[in-house]
């Protein structure tokens, strides 16, 4: 943390400013660091969390895994257009930049405050809550209603990661790829042990129920879940000015990492479905001693490996998926703040974001603006909450980021595009169809919850405007400079 302060307080007072116009962040990352962050992002509380809340839900495991496939099919469509997307322009920033060349200042803003407020910060608060209570788990005297443990615990690590970043990338690659691997390991083990000992137990993955409006609504609704955990295909994106030669590398990170993520999480959510049959899920949430609801589920994970291993294996277990969830962790906070310095490189967001340190050449500034919003978060939401928050924002734009391939198209066919979407224009369409049914679902049923998203993305609009009116400078450029 001191080092943290120390880079900070040199991007701050460095005289040699690193702005855009005079110094860019190194290409020092490769096709494994790319493929890892990719993997991080995904692989997170969403898989090991939001299958609980599903089949509570829909009350059935098949429905279940049927939603899971339903919103990997999504992934894939998604993966495919924003790997012509980043091909095309291979810069620093993501849907922010796709956004900008697509349909102006304005949506782009609205997309960098929606990843600066939801896009990141949540994902960072749900990661560190959701491994500080797996990690806890050992210790229930320690625990109170409050979760002030639980989140005394997470802001350690998001203080610990966020200073990793700032120290270099060197540091950056070797910690990220080696918890990432672990995460790997460990998920890889857990999956292949609990087929094994959960296969006598097919019978839970034989309980599909008839589809009535209802369901049909509760089903649709369950994928801001899975939409969720999904999150982090474009992760690799954002990275897209420090990854070395990002136009033949991006779409290899990008479908190589979603594709082994999608196999994946179809044998873990089997293993869940093996071990608790979909009455046992809605015996646990119906519990007259149950006071957390829907909640009491979340740690799906940790109630599968009990039924399937036996109590004294839920205890390691557990501190193993609160340890995989530190992957993702990092992962976020190491992509967040690339979206800062894109916007202060457009002058869209304070100019001090754009500055980095002199030693190592990383954003010190913006992460400390992210490390702010991610703590914000992590103090004032309740885990469920934040997902289905987060749900609503991140589905807005990134169906308008993945319509800019039509846009962009049009607009700019001279642009060099080294990998072309597959099945164009079915494909992108695919994916924007999927991902607004999902969300009117959302709005349907949690019509707090998505009001809430919505007016976060709205005050970004006055924001605009005052920002515009405050920098009495010439109006924001069409285009983001190349």
């Amino acid at each position: 943390m001191v080092a943290m302060m120390s880079e900070f307080n040199d991007a701050i007072e460095s005289g040699e400013a690193t702005t855009v116009e005079k110094e860019s962040m190194p290409a020092e990352f490769g096709l494994a660091m790319a493929i890892f962050v990719v993997v991080a992002s995904m692989v997170g509380a969403g898989i090991l969390t939001t299958s609980g809340y599903t089949v509570a839900s829909v009350g059935s495991n098949q429905w279940m895994l049927f939603l899971w496939v339903v919103g990997g099919i999504t992934a894939v469509c998604g993966a495919l257009t924003l790997a012509e997307l980043s091909a095309a322009l291979p810069r620093t920033g993501g849907d922010y930049v796709y956004l900008y060349e697509a349909y102006g200042p304005l949506p782009a803003f609205l997309s960098g405050w929606v990843s600066f407020l939801i896009g990141f910060a949540a994902p960072s608060a749900v990661s560190a809550r959701a491994s500080a209570d797996y990690l806890l788990k050992p210790f229930p005297s320690v625990t109170t209603e409050t979760g002030l443990w639980e989140r005394a615990l997470g802001t350690i690590a998001i203080l610990i990661f966020a200073a990793i970043h700032v120290a270099g990338r060197r540091g950056t690659s070797q910690v990220q790829g080696w918890i990432t691997v672990v995460k790997l390991i460990a998920l890889g083990a857990f999956a292949v042990a609990g087929l094994a000992a959960g296969w006598p137990h097919a019978a839970n993955l034989a309980d599909r129920t008839p589809v009535d409006g209802p369901l049909a609504v509760s089903m649709l609704f369950s994928l801001v879940y899975i939409y969720y955990a999904y999150t982090g295909w474009n992760a690799a994106s954002y990275l897209a000015g420090e990854i070395r030669e990002p136009q033949r590398l991006l779409p290899r990170a990008i479908l190589l990492g979603t594709g082994g993520v999608l196999l994946l999480y179809l044998a873990v959510n089997t293993v869940y479905a093996l071990a608790l049959s979909a009455g046992d899920v809605r015996a646990i949430v119906n519990d007259p001693d149950n006071r957390n609801g829907p909640a009491a589920v979340g740690p799906i994970a940790e109630l599968a490996a009990t039924r399937l291993f036996g109590p004294q294996w839920s205890v390691p277990l557990g501190i193993a998926a609160g340890l995989m969830l530190l992957s993702s962790l990092s992962a976020y906070l190491l992509i967040g703040p690339r979206v800062l310095v894109a916007m202060a490189r457009a002058e869209q967001f304070p100019a001090v974001a754009a500055r980095l340190t002199r030693r190592a050449s990383t954003p010190a500034v913006a992460t400390v603006f992210q490390v702010g919003a991610a703590l914000l978060l992590l103090w004032v939401g309740s885990l469920r909450g934040i997902i289905e928050y987060a749900g609503i924002g991140l589905s807005i734009f990134s169906m308008l980021a993945m319509s800019s391939i039509y846009v962009l198209r049009w607009r700019r066919p001279e642009l060099p595009r080294p990998f072309r979407t597959p099945g164009y224009p079915v494909t992108p369409a695919l994916y924007l169809i999927l991902t607004g049914l999902m969300t009117l679902a959302v709005f349907s049923q949690r019509p707090d919850v998505s009001a809430y998203g919505v007016l976060s993305i709205l005050a970004g609009v006055p924001v605009y405007y005052l920002w515009q009116l405050g920098r009495r400078r010439k109006p924001a450029p069409d285009r983001l400079i190349d």
